[in-house]
């Protein structure tokens, strides 16, 4: 009966009226599936954050890290979750598991359930609250959880800990502030 702590982000900016700009793939091509220029910062921010020694106890570095499958059927699957995670799963010299896609949120849970230590999870914002946190709480109340993932919301980290397999879990939204702009505020 080992702890477990979840940490949830949803995937970096994407091309949207708020962005300028089109999803760009790592090598630099136009891709609208892939992360604007502010998503690729982002993920150089979690990086930094989840990836260092330069990180608070609020943001632990992840043993294990969950992309969205980009090759999954769903008609919201993108590149994003698994180039949000790449620069920090490169950090610390680890593969992304992205053996589930959107849709698949029962089968992500499973897995992630079955594991110890820190997992991170990067998600499309639409699946988290209604798939992922519904299938981790089996039940539970999870206090200062949102229920919807605002869309314009990309700088926000759930985090869930319990001590073992059959502890309630403790759950809070942290907000790291790593990029101008971004807000303090809890979702609802």
């Amino acid at each position: 009966m080992s702890s477990l702590t979840v940490l949830i982000i949803r995937h970096g900016e994407k091309p949207d009226k708020g962005w300028p700009g089109p999803g760009t793939t790592p090598d630099g091509n136009s891709d609208p599936k892939s992360l604007v220029i502010r998503g690729w910062q982002r993920a150089g921010t979690w990086s930094v954050l989840f990836g260092s020694e330069l990180s608070n106890p609020d943001y632990p570095k992840p043993n294990i890290i969950y992309a969205a499958n980009p090759n999954g059927e769903n008609p919201d699957t993108s590149q994003r979750p698994l180039q949000t995670v790449t620069p920090l799963a490169e950090k610390l010299g680890l593969d992304p598991v992205k053996n589930r896609a959107v849709g698949q949120e029962e089968d992500l849970v499973a897995d992630v359930l079955a594991q110890s230590g820190v997992v991170l999870i990067a998600w499309e914002h639409k699946a988290i609250a209604p798939g992922i946190l519904r299938l981790l709480a089996k039940g539970q109340e999870l206090p200062n959880m949102p229920t919807k993932w605002k869309g314009t919301r990309f700088d926000v980290v759930l985090r869930l800990d319990r001590s073992s397999s059959d502890s309630q879990w403790s759950s809070r939204q942290l907000f790291p502030c790593l990029l101008s702009g971004d807000s303090a505020a809890p979702m609802p």
